[in-house]
Formats: C-alpha cells, sequence, structure tokens
C-alpha cells in the first residue's frame, strides 16, 4: 500500500501503521536530535515519517550532485495552505517541511550517481539499500522560516549549524569517483532561499504552483488536487487555470519549455528580479520574457574570469561560445555557477542546454 493511497482512503488512520508524534519548537530551542522533531525517525533499517507528512515530488528538482531526495510537508492539524500563483504558497505556522538526501548503494562503500527519480514510495527507503546523507528541515514560525540540516549518523540525525562534509565514493556512467559531499551551513541555507535580497526573508523554494502542478510518481492523482481534497490548501483554481513547468526528463516536452524549467529551479531563486544575483541584470526565473534578460547576447557586467573569455551570457546557435554553459561546466567554486549545493557537473541538465542554446536562432553582432 503507497503512502499516498493511505492517505486517500484512510487519512492516515486505520490501515496505515501508527504514526510517530510531531513536536514542533519554537526557534530558541531547536533539538540537537531529529527524533526529537518526530517527523522522520530511524527505526530498525527503516527510515520512518509519521503518516500525516505528506510526501511530493517537484516537476524539475534542483541538482544537488545527483543526490536523490525525498520531500515531505506536515501541517498542523486543522490548518490549511493558501494557494498563490507565482509565489510559495502561504503555510500555517507550525508547518514542517523535510527533504531527506540520498544515494542508492551498488557495494563495497559505493554509492550509484545516476539523475533519475525513484518510486515515489516513502515506506521503500532504508539504510541497507540506502546511503542517507541528511534531513533538511524548513520550519514555519510565526513571523519567519528556518532552515536547518540534520545529518544522520548511526541511528538518528544530528543538527549542524556550521555544516558538514561527507566523504565517499559514487559510481557514475561505471566509473568510480570520490564526492565531499558538503552539507550547506545555516547561513548558505538561508542565502539561497532568501530569494528577495531586500528583506533577506527566507522563503520555500519548490513549494509554488508551478513546481507542484503534476502527479505523485506512480499514481493518477495530481499532487494539488490531493492537497485541495485533503484541505491541506485553500483557494485552488481549475489545474488548467495553473501553471506547470516542464520535467526535465520529459522528451515528449518541448526543449525550451524544459530548459526553462531547469533554469528557474536551479538559478532563478538568485537570478530574479528581487534576487541576490539581480545586479548581474541576467534574469533566469520562470517569468522573465525579454530575452536580453536571458542573457541572449548579454555582456556580463561582472563575472572576471568566471566569463571564460567568452562575450555573452547568451550566444544564440553556439552553446560553446556562451557564458551560461562555462560557468555550468566548471567545478571551481569561484567561478561555477551554481555557487551553493553542487561540486559534480550534471551532464543531463548541461546536454538539455545546449541542445537548447544550439536551437535559439539569430546571431549576436558585435559593436567596434
Amino acid at each position: 500500500m503507497t503512502r499516498i493511497f493511505c492517505l486517500l482512503v484512510l487519512l492516515g488512520l486505520g490501515a496505515c501503521s501508527r504514526p510517530p508524534e510531531v513536536h514542533f519548537f519554537p526557534a530558541d530551542v531547536y533539538p540537537e536530535r531529529l527524533s526529537a522533531w518526530g517527523i522522520a525517525l530511524r527505526l530498525g533499517d527503516a527510515l520512518v515519517f509519521p503518516t500525516t507528512a505528506v510526501p511530493y515530488e517537484l516537476n524539475t528538482a534542483l541538482f544537488s550532485d545527483y543526490a536523490l531526495k525525498l520531500r515531505t510537508i506536515w501541517l498542523p492539524p486543522g490548518t490549511t495552505a493558501e494557494f498563490n500563483a507565482d509565489k510559495a504558497f502561504e503555510f500555517p505556522t507550525g508547518t514542517i517541511v523535510t527533504k531527506t538526501f540520498f544515494y542508492p548503494k551498488v557495494g563495497g562503500g559505493t554509492t550509484l550517481a545516476a539523475w533519475q527519480g525513484w518510486s515515489g514510495d516513502i515506506e521503500a527507503i532504508n539504510f541497507s539499500d540506502y546511503e542517507i546523507i541528511e534531513t533538511r528541515l524548513l520550519v514555519r514560525q510565526f513571523d519567519h522560516w528556518d532552515a536547518l540540516a540534520y545529518v544522520w549518523q548511526g541511528n538518528d540525525a544530528y543538527l549542524r549549524v556550521t555544516g558538514a562534509i561527507r566523504q565517499f565514493e559514487i559510481e557514475q556512467d561505471q566509473q568510480t569517483t570520490k564526492l565531499n559531499y558538503i552539507v550547506p551551513t545555516r547561513n548558505e541555507c538561508a542565502a539561497c532561499h532568501a530569494t528577495n535580497h531586500s528583506t533577506g526573508a527566507i522563503q520555500p523554494i519548490g513549494l509554488k504552483a508551478r513546481h507542484l502542478n503534476r502527479n505523485y510518481p506512480g499514481e493518477d492523482y495530481n499532487q494539488l488536487s490531493f492537497w485541495h481534497n485533503t484541505n491541506m490548501l485553500s483557494n485552488l483554481p481549475t489545474l488548467d487555470e495553473v501553471q506547470q513547468n516542464a520535467r526535465l526528463e520529459d522528451t515528449t516536452a518541448a526543449v525550451e519549455q524544459r530548459a526553462r524549467a531547469y533554469l528557474d529551479i536551479n538559478c532563478g531563486h538568485c537570478h530574479n528580479a528581487q534576487g541576490a544575483a539581480d545586479t548581474s541584470g541576467l534574469l533566469l526565473d520562470a517569468h522573465t520574457s525579454s530575452v536580453r534578460q536571458l542573457g541572449y547576447c548579454k555582456a556580463p557586467i561582472a563575472t572576471g574570469r568566471g566569463s571564460g573569455g567568452r562575450m555573452y551570457s547568451i550566444v544564440p546557435g553556439q552553446p560553446d561560445a556562451s557564458i551560461l554553459i562555462y560557468r555550468l561546466e566548471i567545478s571551481d567554486p569561484g567561478d561555477r555557477m551554481p555557487e551553493l549545493g553542487r561540486t559534480l557537473i550534471h551532464q543531463e541538465g548541461i546536454a538539455l542546454l545546449r541542445q537548447w542554446i544550439s536551437e535559439i536562432p539569430g546571431e549576436c553582432i558585435v559593436k567596434v
């Protein structure tokens, strides 16, 4: 019985396993152990979530060194989130969002790196078959969100405000590579989630209509419809009125739609009109329509060596001449993009962006 089926039929009661009890903490007393929250527990070999913690997926997700991610959201009983067409939904005080990062094991201490989804079956994630690294929380306090990273060690995960590094080997394309997996500091979490640089307030990135408007993996049931029908979400319009980002792996979707969705989730939280990278003039979120702001024949304002000697962010028809591709194809911390959240190169994402740029018509005219 899948988690969503359990919720649909019984709303977390009866035939489903008895849920852990969720505890909410104010900002000044965050617990050292993740188990204190009751939102994610290790019981034997299993990673267990309360049945009232609803899993969800994004259409196209942020790349994080090929880690797979299990996302859940828990709302206090009797509360409801409010739909917003463009921004993150408005969630009630006490909301807890989790994102657990993990890799499939292939034996000998090596894990598998592959850009793939997973079945969506929350009960399938265990400590024997997967290297479970960390569980991050977004916690909705009365007047702000907080971002916390808990690193798994033994039978529990521990709060790491200053971040952490996990070293292990990954197998990718039949080659073994050492990975320094970086757990972000609390300030680094805030840097990405402060999508409005002026206010500096932390906001959810993926909990927006365009990212969530999709069916659950393996289910013929739309996520937003489920949230609405179980009173988790109010004011949902009809689904044809809700924006929907394309999925990276959906080859039936137009290349441009997939590329824009990739840039939106991976770059748009900084490269938007209010974001930390607004001074660059390069805006890569889903709402940008100006081709110049998207980088077409746009000279950089202040990239230094980060330009790779290239003149424009995007040169139509020429991915190898485009700064955008250069920044994504390097791993140097001083030049790579995104700056945080990756040490590896996302081959599949870059291949998509290369194809997109190759198909853009026109040329850049150099003024002399």
